[in-house]
């Protein structure tokens, strides 16, 4: 009995490794082949007393009045994106077809009649918070599946902010 307690312990321990190997490979997919979207932002505060500093991402386009006409607690957000990457929410969606050749889905969940698009939270290195205040967009990069993954914080000009490196 002792002998297949610990191959099934080690049967578990293989497909739990491979199931996280799988999840990270997904996501440097993602990070690789993804599609930018930058959504613009809207005010903030960049500090927390219990996570250090970081700032909590409120996307403007996440306070549309599509939201209140939209039943549905999960779906996907359809964006139209600008020559600049700048993706505005068109419509929502429950299913991740159809959409245009030049839209794209992002998924979403509503909680409280708030519409959260993947990303809601940014962190950064403690005493960074001044080169990050100037934050206009968040980038995301998006897969054809409607994942996404927060990727930096980018300015009005749509450059990507990189942290002071100071002695």
């Amino acid at each position: 009995m002792k002998k297949y307690s610990r191959i099934l312990i080690i049967a578990n321990l293989i497909l739990l490794l491979g199931y996280f190997n799988w999840s990270v490979y997904q996501k440097e997919q993602t990070l690789k082949e993804g599609q930018l979207v930058l959504l613009q932002l809207a005010p903030v505060d960049p500090r927390s007393l219990m996570q250090g500093d970081y700032m909590r991402l409120n996307y403007k386009e996440a306070n549309s009045e599509l939201i209140n006409r939209q039943k549905a607690k999960r779906g996907y957000a359809v964006l139209k994106l600008d020559k600049n990457h700048v993706g505005e929410i068109i419509r929502l969606q429950e299913s991740l077809e159809p959409v245009n050749e030049n839209e794209i889905v992002l998924k979403y969940k509503t909680i409280n009649g708030r519409l959260f698009l993947g990303a809601e939270s940014f962190f950064f290195e403690e005493g960074q918070d001044s080169v990050y205040n100037r934050a206009a967009y968040g980038g995301l990069r998006v897969d054809n599946k409607g994942q996404s993954l927060l990727v930096g914080l980018y300015d009005k000009d749509f450059r990507q902010i990189k942290p002071y490196r100071g002695k």
